[in-house]
């Protein structure tokens, strides 16, 4: 039976994402959470994580530089990172404050690293990232999430791993860095819950494919619109939450060994 990782995005960007995510894992359907410090509720939504949810899912970084704190524009933060003229200073500065805010609110090192947006496997953010992760947590690394979509993922895919995610992947394991195989889940967010639940279909019978456990990345939320108006998304996370909560999700899950780091 594969091994599966199935691992929420964004946590920390709102309540209703919050809320979804947590109810999840307490259902044994998601194994793996990405927080993002960086955002203003991350000290309340920290909380949240209790041992109990610790025990269930590997809590890990959404590393951040495009939404909250001081950021780039994802193609600017792309270009200029391709071009190797973004500061290393200010880069190095980030990534430690990140980190820092994760272990001041949780008091452990993340469990696993990705990024929002997988800005973690950018020229010069990749470098940086791995750098300080070694030096920091030496003892126990944690394991990093590649941005590596199946080749039949479609356009969007392709220019996703095109973006570093090889580069990473070879650097992390030269390091000694355990890495998640091929990223499931990327889609155009376009759909109701049952196209969701069709694509989740063909994401997991996919896993076979992957040399190292694959990560199926979701951004489920529940319905809670008063505050998520300014979330583009948001209609695409309610449907991956019904889809995820759903008896069809559940069904598929004994198919694989549902697990929280890869193998």
């Amino acid at each position: 039976m594969k091994s599966l990782i199935v691992c929420a995005d964004d946590y920390a960007q709102s309540p209703a994402i919050d809320a979804g995510i947590i109810q999840l894992i307490q259902q044994n359907r998601i194994s793996a959470a990405s927080c993002m410090v960086l955002s203003p509720r991350w000290a309340e939504a920290a909380k949240s994580l209790t041992p109990e949810i610790r025990s269930k899912a590997d809590i890990g970084l959404h590393l951040d530089f495009t939404q909250f704190g001081n950021t780039y524009a994802h193609p600017v933060l792309i270009a200029r990172s391709l071009l190797r003229s973004l500061p290393t200073k200010a880069i190095r500065l980030n990534i430690h404050a990140q980190l820092d805010r994760f272990e001041d609110a949780l008091g452990t090192a993340p469990d696993y690293m990705d990024g929002h947006q997988h800005v973690h496997q950018l020229p010069q953010i990749r470098d940086a990232l791995l750098d300080i992760l070694k030096q920091r947590y030496s003892n126990k690394l944690p394991w990093i999430r590649i941005a590596k979509p199946p080749a039949n993922n479609g356009f969007k895919g392709k220019i996703i791993k095109l973006l570093g995610a090889n580069t990473l992947e070879r650097k992390a394991k030269t390091m000694g860095f355990n890495c998640s195989g091929n990223l499931l889940g990327v889609y155009n967010f376009a759909g109701d819950s049952k196209d969701y639940e069709k694509l989740l279909a063909t994401w997991i019978s996919a896993a076979d494919s992957s040399i190292d456990t694959p990560a199926l990345m979701c951004h489920p939320a529940i319905e809670k619109p008063e505050s998520e108006m300014n979330d583009p998304i948001y209609a695409a996370r309610m449907n991956e939450f019904l889809a995820l909560n759903s008896n069809n999700f559940y069904s598929l899950l004994q198919t694989v060994k549902l697990t929280r780091k890869p193998h």
